[in-house]
């Protein structure tokens, strides 16, 4: 997950801007103005304007996540506890409360929705990798949608919560993080017992051929996000966002 040192003071230009013009094509221009860049490089390295900028503060977060597991003595802690030390590593990497605010709406937005659940999935995935999953038929694809839904679930919990150093949302990461272990106990009594086995045979057989998504080496160049539809989402890269 390379980070682009020019993109990046680009992006540190535009945070003081966030909270109070959202991730706009005012930000953006302010960014430019303040980081002293010229235009040309700036619109070279975002060609969306500010979406790009979001984009860099997501992925900023997530190599900052990475940073915290290489840290933690993860190879002795339990499936749940390394889930839920990374989820809370992913959140307290965050630098900008008003920034991921901002960001919750912008990202609601219809055109820019898709690349926002592509965010969220991307973190889902390189938790998983980070943690040494090494499943490879439908479950690949289950625990990253289960994980991106808590992991989302509890950032709009945080941005919420006003309880002294967010111990309510940790209470409600654990909630969630429980939800997902009674899934996966369910899914271990279906293998225990002989029965429901015969009962799943045929949906336990279809997921077992779906296979993950080839890993493609990535391409940092300027204003590149993953997934080949992003030209057609709607951004001017002319007018920023």
């Amino acid at each position: 997950m390379h980070a682009d040192p020019a993109r990046e003071a680009l992006l540190d230009a535009a945070l003081p801007h966030v909270a109070f013009d959202g991730w706009s094509h005012a930000t953006f221009r302010a960014a430019i103005r303040d980081s002293r860049m010229e235009e040309a490089r700036a619109r070279a390295l975002c060609p969306r304007g500010a979406l790009d900028l979001a984009v860099a503060f997501h992925e900023r977060g997530d190599r900052r996540m990475l940073e915290a597991l290489r840290a933690m003595p993860l190879a002795e802690m339990k499936v749940r506890e390394k889930v839920t030390r990374a989820v809370r590593a992913r959140i307290e990497a965050i630098e900008d409360v008003e920034a991921v605010r901002r960001g919750t709406t912008f990202f609601a937005l219809p055109n820019n929705a898709p690349i926002g659940t592509r965010l969220i999935w991307g973190t889902a995935d390189a938790i998983w990798d980070a943690l040494g999953d090494t499943s490879r038929d439908g479950n690949w694809y289950t625990k990253r949608a289960t994980l991106a839904g808590v992991y989302g679930s509890t950032v709009l919990y945080w941005l919420g919560d006003g309880s002294m150093d967010h111990e309510d949302t940790w209470a409600f990461l654990d909630r969630r993080i429980e939800d997902v272990m009674r899934i996966e106990k369910a899914k271990a009594q279906i293998d225990a017992n002989p029965v429901l086995r015969t009962v799943f045979a045929g949906p336990r057989w279809v997921m077992s051929r779906v296979r993950p998504p080839m890993r493609v080496p990535r391409v940092d160049l300027p204003g590149h996000v993953a997934g080949a539809n992003d030209a057609a989402l709607g951004e001017d890269p002319s007018r920023g966002s």
